[in-house]
């Protein structure tokens, strides 16, 4: 795991700033063809070989996760390939790649927002989180993982990715709420994390407000998550009686960052209903259509930014997908 964050287990308290690392990650597992020379040939032939590089075939698949609602929110799930369509910019695309209720394996990083606005009210999240970390666990893919990470002015990562809830209930217990909010230094940073691991990136961030204290901006969070192909779920608690109002700057920023990456945000009325949010998030996972596709006529060009467009013709449907992909 990277240094980059501060541990609960004796290590010395890190600023995020003096870690933030930039996400390198493909949108795809590369398939790599090398191709070898016979083996024999005169000795200048072999000289020649020698010194010759060896070829190989690099082709990116692209990977979307897809919800798809009815006109009154109902999640659709018997979908076939041919119901879809795919816009890579502008252009139709061939859908190599298609799995109905995908059961590609999780890694799900839970951000607890602990900036001083949630001290009092802190005790309600943990609970939730608490007892959503089992259902997630119990009900999927044997190799589905959480993490645990908390952010105020700095980033913390409490828990590593396993599939064991003490780990979390250990961490969770003790949290405290001080100071700001790094919130898209955490994106950042966290989705920085998960472009490492196999399988589907979920970040379920729960949090009362928008960013305070980052050193990175909106558009570096933003393309940190779609670089590393994570899926974010913003759960907004409001209200909480220790913050002084409704950040509804820092909801909408959320609220985008969600849409683009393909996620939802969620505002529970009330602690009683973070349940419900958190159950929401798990049936929306377990029911994801896996597209794919490799990118064809199409300008290729290194770090640029490549808009998706995914349409059920002929339906009255709401999709959530990511809205695109940086070129490797």
């Amino acid at each position: 795991m990277s240094s980059c964050f501060q541990r609960r287990f004796g290590m010395k308290p890190l600023r995020t700033v003096a870690c933030l690392s930039i996400a390198s990650t493909l949108l795809g597992a590369p398939a790599w063809a090398q191709f070898k020379p016979a083996a024999e040939h005169s000795a200048a032939q072999a000289k020649e070989t020698a010194q010759a590089p060896v070829f190989s075939a690099n082709v990116n698949l692209v990977r979307l996760l897809v919800s798809v609602r009815d006109s009154n929110g109902a999640l659709i799930t018997n979908l076939d390939r041919r119901d879809f369509r795919v816009l890579d910019s502008g252009v139709e695309q061939t859908i190599s790649l298609f799995e109905r209720n995908t059961s590609v394996p999780l890694s799900v990083a839970l951000m607890i927002d602990t900036s001083a606005s949630t001290r009092a009210d802190l005790h309600f999240e943990e609970d939730s989180v608490l007892r959503f970390v089992p259902t997630l666990l119990e009900a999927g893919n044997p190799d589905d993982t959480f993490a645990l990470f908390s952010f105020n002015w700095h980033v913390t990562l409490e828990s590593d990715f396993s599939r064991n809830p003490r780990h979390a209930e250990r961490a969770l217990h003790a949290l405290r709420g001080d100071g700001g909010t790094s919130l898209y230094d955490a994106i950042y940073l966290v989705s920085d994390t998960l472009s490492t691991r196999e399988g589907r990136h979920v970040v379920v961030l729960v949090t009362d407000g928008g960013d305070t204290t980052s050193y990175k901006k909106y558009q570096d969070a933003l393309a940190a998550a779609q670089r590393s192909d994570v899926v974010i779920y913003p759960v907004v608690v409001i209200p909480i009686a220790s913050d002084a109002g409704r950040n509804t700057g820092g909801e909408h920023a959320l609220a985008t960052l969600a849409a683009s990456t393909g996620g939802r945000i969620f505002y529970p009325e009330g602690f009683e209903r973070l349940d419900a949010a958190f159950a929401d998030i798990l049936h929306e996972l377990r029911t994801q259509y896996l597209l794919g596709y490799y990118p064809r006529d199409v300008q290729q060009q290194p770090r640029s930014f490549h808009p998706i467009k995914i349409e059920v013709p002929n339906a009255p449907v709401r999709i959530s997908a990511r809205s695109g992909y940086y070129q490797p």
